[in-house]
């Protein structure tokens, strides 16, 4: 696997910071289970945020509270900075999973055992509650060869293939790539041929489609 698309700075550094809600650290923590480059990368942004929290006076009380948290919530998996393995899944040995930790144990089970649920079209999802009240957290399957009706988005999503592929204006995306995209972005994403393409969608405002029709059933999806 070559993952080609990683993610930004940005999300990594506050990553590496705790600052993340739950719903973005799930995704980029199953994106670093797929990217041994964002993995190193991870260290380093580590060891500089180690090195600014050394150079804090000891006096402030604030941030020595907020550290405390932070250790806590670090310590503690059900508060998900850093999502930690939950009633793990034992992977068949002549099968690696499709779906990594910490994500596989969010769901409970691998994707061919999970109750994906129909959105029309051929495509399904497995919607996956979190905790932060700010992010929606899914998993899609589109059909091979199919397009995701044409959007634009109201505020972030992410994008992380996990299995098969996709392809929009950004290029194409395989296992372990991810993308970012923001209110800039209008696009239609195309499964590849060949294999349905399995993806984590997280978002933190609902998707602009284009079609009129779909805009009216959207609450009922739910997306």
């Amino acid at each position: 696997m070559n993952v080609r698309h990683h993610v930004s700075d940005d999300l990594l550094s506050a990553y590496a910071t705790g600052e993340l809600v739950e719903g973005w650290s799930l995704a980029v923590a199953t994106h670093l289970a797929l990217c041994p480059d964002c993995r190193n990368r991870l260290r380093d942004f580590e060891a500089i945020a180690g090195e600014l929290f050394e150079g804090l006076p000891a006096s402030t009380d604030d941030m020595g509270s907020s550290w405390a948290q932070l250790s806590q919530r670090l310590a503690d998996p059900s508060d998900g900075i850093i999502p930690a393995a939950r009633q793990g899944v034992v992977a068949s040995a002549s099968r690696a999973p499709v779906l990594p930790e910490p994500l596989r144990s969010y769901v409970g089970s691998d994707a061919l055992a999970l109750k994906w649920k129909p959105l029309g079209r051929g495509a399904y999802q497995v919607p996956i509650p979190t905790g932060d009240g700010v992010t929606s957290v899914r998993l899609l399957r589109i059909p091979a060869g199919r397009p995701v009706p044409e959007h634009s988005h109201g505020g972030r999503e992410l994008t992380l293939v996990l299995a098969g592929s996709f392809s929009d204006e950004k290029g194409r995306f395989c296992r372990g790539d991810i993308e970012e995209a923001d209110e800039e972005l209008q696009h239609q994403p195309i499964a590849g041929a060949g294999e349905d393409c399995i993806c984590l969608a997280v978002t933190d405002a609902p998707l602009r489609f284009k079609s009129r029709l779909l805009r009216l059933i959207q609450p009922v999806l739910g997306i």
